[in-house]
């Protein structure tokens, strides 16, 4: 399986709305209380994890663009209190189906324990709206769901996502509306 391939699994498995944009949209602060630092090991754990969903090809991977520390400042500051506490015991999870530590595993082994998370996350889907929250009182998405997103969310805003992978413009010039679409070619992403 090729990564664009992977990449419109993760899409459509996660859908368009992602956890917790609301506040990085609209400026909120996180609620009282919520923010706890992650740790050194909790960041790298995160890199693996994201490295296993995006790893480094002919192009950088999730870790080149620094996804682990990306997650713990986004989980850090924007996710609700309950959030967090989701993803947290998510992490935890996670080390504790590895048999210990992620970072322990061997490549195929992670793939088979992502893989096994992506399908429960598939049976959990919980409804969002457009901006990407749930009712009021209705089930946390899944942990892996929001890893998934953090994944994605973070490599292709990261300067390594936008410029090495996708094709960059700083600034855009002309409006084009009839570009011929060369199969193979990557997305589009500006400055």
């Amino acid at each position: 399986m090729d990564r664009r391939e992977l990449l419109k699994m993760i899409v459509a498995a996660t859908g368009a709305a992602m956890v917790g944009l609301p506040a990085l949209v609209h400026g909120q602060a996180p609620a009282a209380g919520a923010k706890r630092v992650f740790s050194a090991a909790d960041v790298a754990t995160l890199d693996e994890i994201a490295e296993t969903i995006l790893p480094r090809t002919r192009t950088p991977g999730a870790k080149d663009a620094g996804a682990g520390a990306f997650m713990a400042t986004f989980v850090t500051d924007c996710y609700t209190a309950a959030q967090q506490t989701t993803f947290r015991a998510g992490l935890a999870d996670i080390d504790k189906r590895a048999g210990g530590q992620f970072v322990a595993l061997t490549g195929p082994d992670r793939t088979e324990l992502l893989r096994a998370l992506d399908t429960e996350a598939r049976k959990r889907a919980v409804d969002v709206d457009e901006t990407g929250m749930t009712g009021a009182g209705e089930k946390m998405p899944h942990y892996f769901t929001m890893i998934k997103q953090l994944t994605l969310f973070g490599f292709f805003t990261s300067k390594v996502g936008a410029t090495e992978v996708l094709q960059y413009v700083a600034v855009p010039g002309r409006y084009d509306g009839d570009v011929p679409y060369v199969p193979g070619t990557p997305a589009w992403a500006t400055g």
